[in-house]
């Protein structure tokens, strides 16, 4: 069972769930909900999800290009595997510093934004 995130050993000021939420929600049209309930932070853009903060592990999860790019990230010590979640995310953990934290999320957030329909791209505000 783990910690809850302010008592692993990992946590650090560089990262924490209020970060990484404020972070988010600067995105346009992203959203927060708890949808498996316990404590969840799942943010989706467009009913997708981009980023997932669980109830227990700590830090957040994100979506990347690739499995070849996640285990990249893995192989290179910025994250580790995302447990329940497909290969191409990685858990980046509450050490991450917050420049790398909001590439990251951004460069997730970018990647579900695109794969929407155009019609849904279209009603979003743009980001960057």
């Amino acid at each position: 069972m783990w910690l809850r995130q302010q008592d692993h050993p990992s946590y650090s000021a560089a990262m924490s769930r209020q970060i990484v939420n404020a972070i988010c929600r600067t995105f346009p049209g992203a959203e927060v909900s708890d949808p498996w309930g316990g404590g969840h932070d799942a943010w989706k853009v467009g009913g997708k999800m981009f980023a997932c903060i669980g109830s227990t592990m700590p830090g957040v999860s994100v979506k990347t290009d690739s499995v070849e790019t996640a285990q990249m990230l893995i192989d290179a010590g910025v994250g580790v595997r995302a447990p329940y979640f497909h290969r191409s995310w990685v858990n980046l953990p509450w050490s991450t510093s917050k420049d790398e934290l909001r590439y990251r999320l951004a460069a997730s957030y970018r990647l579900v934004r695109s794969g929407l329909t155009k019609t849904a791209q279209a009603r979003l505000d743009p980001f960057e």
